[in-house]
């Protein structure tokens, strides 16, 4: 159960396939436009629910409930090996080595 004033995340479809611009590359004209809003809850909701949010920018969104305190769940993928040599290299060349740190 979501409560009037958290911070959520929603999601509402702007275009329909159909509503695309002409102009739009094929491949984009198949699917919606999309948008995925953060704001502060404007009345008690679950999650699924159709909600309005406020914005940060005082915006009054609407949209399909998807997350109480959204966050970040992204990273920048598994250690590449490679790159700490080439930051040594990088080091190397640019300062003399270790000893010019």
């Amino acid at each position: 159960m979501a409560k009037k004033g958290d911070w959520v995340l929603i999601h509402k479809i702007v275009l329909s396939p159909e509503e695309r611009a002409p102009q739009v590359p094929d491949d984009t004209k198949k699917v919606p436009l999309e948008m995925w809003i953060k704001g502060y809850l404007n009345e008690d909701a679950q999650i699924g629910d159709q909600v309005s949010i406020t914005t940060r920018t005082k915006r009054v969104e609407e949209g399909k409930l998807l997350e109480v305190n959204p966050y970040y769940t992204h990273d920048f993928g598994k250690f590449v090996p490679e790159l700490l040599k080439i930051s040594e290299q990088v080091r190397e060349i640019t300062f003399g080595g270790e000893g010019n740190e």
